[in-house]
């Protein structure tokens, strides 16, 4: 296993090959394309997968155990490497591959093209297989726009605490039923749940602090298909648009509410013919959150992303499908027998 995969990531780099270079220092804003490769660990646990994945239920940061040290996104502070990979082999005789992405590099569909290119060439051993070709990378080769002049967005210190729910089906269709009877019409699974996280947020966060704060809801938007003429799947980068809601009353924080401010806010996508328009808006945000234009965001602010529709659960690197996915941030490990 572990030499198919060396060698169709070996194959794999000489198409992405950025992605075998480095950032020449920690906050630097372009890639130095010096080959100088990809960190791949091989790793051996004493330990059964089972009893591992119930450790993950109960302790979700023990996931980390199985990506390379320093290469855990949100704990990365030091290393200027771009992709990293981790094979762990158990005591059972299953396995575990977790791949770490820097997001400076690209977005989801990025991370997603760039697996399912690595997957097809490990079941076909070929860059030039008739069915790894069609998934060959996109790179948008002019300057698309001015440097960001806007400078960094200040970072803040904060601890990452994981927790898994899980929502059955039969729930959110009852979600989409409550929320379709109001102001939106056939709401999208991101929607609702989005809007119900979002909601329980800031319902925890009124409890904790004993008073509503303004909040905002931060999401992000897939510009590929929307600008014309439309980009190919396989184009690499950070394609989208920021995305945000304010909500400024608690009364605002209902189901419907949100949901409506969230489709909203997605219809603005419409208005994106071209990538220049994008960055520009994204350069927008940017220095609005930079300068402290946004009213109280400090004290109200969520994160939500979403990664479904981008197949990572359908990778097959050979070996069938991954029994198992875990996401974090742009870190993603699967599991195989």
């Amino acid at each position: 296993m572990a030499i198919v995969l060396k060698k169709s990531l070996s194959h794999t780099l000489t198409r992405y090959y950025p992605f075998a270079g480095r950032f020449p220092s920690f906050s630097s804003p372009y890639v130095d394309c010096n080959d100088d490769g990809v960190l791949f660990l091989e790793a051996r646990s004493d330990t059964q997968l089972d009893s591992f994945q119930r450790r993950i239920s109960c302790q979700e940061d023990a996931i980390d155990q199985l990506f390379p040290d320093d290469m855990i996104n949100y704990k990365n502070t030091t290393s200027t490497d771009l992709v990293a990979v981790q094979l762990t082999r158990f005591a059972c005789g299953r396995s575990t591959l977790a791949v770490s992405f820097s997001h400076a590099i690209g977005d989801a569909r990025t991370l997603s093209s760039f697996l399912k290119y690595w997957a097809s060439v490990a079941r076909y051993g070929s860059t030039d297989h008739v069915e790894v070709l069609p998934l060959n990378p996109h790179f948008i080769q002019s300057p698309l726009t001015e440097p960001l002049k806007t400078g960094p967005v200040p970072k803040e210190q904060i601890n990452v605490v994981l927790k898994k729910f899980v929502f059955p089906n039969s729930r959110l269709s009852e979600l989409k039923k409550k929320i379709a009877a109001g102001s939106v019409t056939n709401p999208t699974r991101f929607e609702v749940l989005t809007s119900l996280l979002y909601k329980t947020m800031v319902a925890a966060s009124t409890a904790r602090s004993g008073c509503f704060k303004p909040s905002y809801l931060i999401f992000m938007g897939n510009v590929p298909d929307k600008v014309v003429p439309k980009l190919p799947q396989s184009t690499v980068g950070n394609l989208v648009k920021v995305m945000m809601t304010k909500t400024m009353h608690e009364s605002e924080t209902s189901l419907s509410l949100v949901t409506a401010e969230i489709r909203k806010e997605k219809q603005l996508l419409y208005g994106i013919k071209t990538i220049q328009d994008s960055i520009k808006s994204t350069k927008s945000v940017i220095g609005k959150l930079r300068n402290g234009k946004f009213e109280n965001i400090h004290m109200g602010k969520y994160h939500v992303s979403s990664v479904c529709g981008f197949g990572f659960n359908k990778l097959d690197f050979g070996w069938g499908k991954p029994m198992a996915l875990h996401q974090n941030t742009t870190t993603i490990s699967y599991v195989h027998e």
